[in-house]
């Protein structure tokens, strides 16, 4: 099963790519004690890390959400055909996420809304597609909601130097910029709003306009936390940064912020990247936090 009810908002998980990103755990992840991952190696393997290799696994995946009559995509992935010089893994690519995308029933003129919760390379991929020689939106009827933190930020007439270095290279002018001079992007701060179940709200710290979508509909909660996590050794160890953290002592705070609303609220928190069930359910466990449960999704 990879569709769910709370609600009245169904989710679906859509998948472009599981496997290897090509990085250990003490690369990705360098704030980790080695000890942590021997620890809790026993529910982290397979799933999330390959002890053969000695490489972390992730899922790049796009949450479907059809909420108030709207469809709705939660990040847009890598992408076709991008060119990645400095982040190979996700170079020039060729998947099959728009006819996995109408599997789940929804072709790119059936979306009305799609979200970035920040503008790193796997987050805003399929924003755009290559017709000819030029990037066009992949959705043309679809509103695309982006930080206006974010789009300051990678900006690159903006000059910033991000911790990410040049692994967003050319994202900003083939799978942002395209969107926003065809009239499509709406840029927000703060908050939005978007209907009765679902909102926007800054979450800062892995990037200046990272947000999370909070969806509250009946008793049902949900946070979908873009890359507040990568692994879900970052529920029990909350102060471990990923390496591509742009303000890493804001990046735990939020992180231990997310996670005890989540706690306290019993929602299912949802990150961008974890495979198996792709999500999970917290509770507090002293100064930390342990999953209560993984999310009803089949494992990946």
């Amino acid at each position: 099963m990879q569709e769910i009810v709370l609600g009245d908002v169904s989710i679906t998980r859509v998948v472009e790519y599981y496997g290897s990103v090509g990085m250990a755990p003490a690369t990705f992840f360098p704030e980790a004690p080695e000890q942590a991952w021997r620890e809790h190696g026993a529910w982290l393997e397979p799933d999330f890390v390959d002890p053969a290799s000695d490489v972390c696994r992730s899922a790049i995946q796009t949450w479907l959400l059809r909420s108030e009559g709207r469809t709705i995509l939660v990040d847009t992935g890598v992408g076709n055909d991008k060119e990645r010089p400095y982040s190979p893994v996700w170079s020039r690519r060729h998947t099959d996420f728009l006819g996995e995308l109408a599997r789940a029933g929804v072709r790119p003129q059936d979306v009305d809304l799609v979200i970035n919760t920040h503008l790193h390379v796997d987050h805003v991929g399929w924003n755009t597609r290559l017709e000819g020689r030029t990037w066009v939106p992949t959705f043309p009827n679809a509103t695309y909601l982006m930080p206006l933190r974010d789009f300051d930020f990678w900006n690159p007439t903006n000059g910033h130097a991000p911790r990410l270095g040049r692994g967003n290279q050319n994202v900003f002018e083939d799978s942002v910029a395209p969107v926003y001079e065809a009239g499509q992007a709406l840029l927000w701060d703060d908050g939005h709003t978007i209907d009765g179940n679902l909102r926007l709200d800054l979450a800062p710290g892995h990037t200046p306009g990272s947000s999370v979508l909070t969806l509250e509909s009946g008793a049902d909660r949900a946070l979908f936390v873009g890359d507040l996590l990568h692994t879900p050794l970052q529920f029990v160890a909350p102060d471990t940064n990923s390496c591509f953290c742009e303000d890493p002592a804001e990046a735990r705070a939020t992180r231990r912020r997310l996670l005890g609303r989540a706690s306290d609220t019993n929602s299912l928190v949802l990150p961008a990247h974890l495979g198996g069930s792709g999500g999970a359910e917290v509770v507090r466990d002293g100064d930390t936090f342990a999953i209560a449960a993984w999310a009803p999704f089949a494992r990946i």
